[in-house]
């Protein structure tokens, strides 16, 4: 079943309510509540990551210019079922099993006569189903980046102090995803958002109250 960002943080914030409820009465400490006080503020966070990802896929269905009922497979079946198939891919043979049959429960039908994708070439089809598949990685690929890039900065940075500083890890993210480059030239933003960005020293400094010159000649401490 589709569900959008507003749905899937109810049902969540539902099961936190319920785990808090438990922990109250089984007496837990005040450190296991507060691990839970964590894990809610992160809700929000979540449902803003699935609209921002949903509105992006729509966007690049739109561009498609596919007919609606085409749309509308692409949205609520290709899609979802590469998604299914790239997580089976993370479980044990046995526990993916399930949700490779499902996968393919939702797309077989759209190719076999009678479906609506049937009488398209088997080029068409093939190309429809590469677009499918890019798009269902786009969530794992968006939340993928952000824990790689702690993991990376955990690593690369350990031994540095201040890490713990939000706007210390802000700063290096920003570098990382806005100034950095690979061999191409592209940067990591450039490449997620699909365009290049606007020049980050250029934001910076439209950002940022210039100091003023020092006093020449500098004065002298008197004694």
């Amino acid at each position: 079943m589709r569900r959008n960002g507003r749905l899937i943080a109810a049902d969540i914030q539902g099961q936190i309510d319920t785990i808090r409820s438990v922990a109250q009465h089984a007496g837990l400490s005040q450190t296991c509540l507060e691990h839970i006080d964590k894990a809610e503020r992160v809700v929000p966070k979540m449902q803003a990551t699935i609209e921002f990802v949903s509105s992006y896929v729509h966007k690049q269905v739109r561009q498609l210019d596919l007919s609606p009922p085409v749309s509308y497979v692409l949205h609520a079946h290709l899609i979802p079922s590469f998604y299914l198939d790239r997580v089976a891919q993370s479980r044990t043979v046995h526990a993916g099993e399930p949700l490779r049959e499902l996968a393919q429960r939702l797309r077989t039908p759209l190719f076999e006569p009678g479906g609506v994708l049937a009488e398209w070439s088997e080029v068409q089809q093939n190309e429809l189903k590469q677009q499918a598949k890019e798009l269902a990685e786009v969530c794992q690929r968006s939340s993928s980046n952000v824990e790689g890039r702690n993991g990376y900065l955990s690593l690369r940075n350990h031994q540095l102090r201040g890490l713990d500083r939000p706007r210390k890890r802000e700063c290096l993210t920003a570098i990382h995803n806005f100034f950095l480059t690979r061999a191409d030239g592209s940067t990591a933003a450039e490449r997620f958002f699909g365009h290049k960005p606007s020049s980050m020293f250029a934001a910076i400094l439209q950002s940022v109250d210039l100091p003023p010159a020092p006093l020449s000649p500098p004065r002298r401490a008197a004694g």
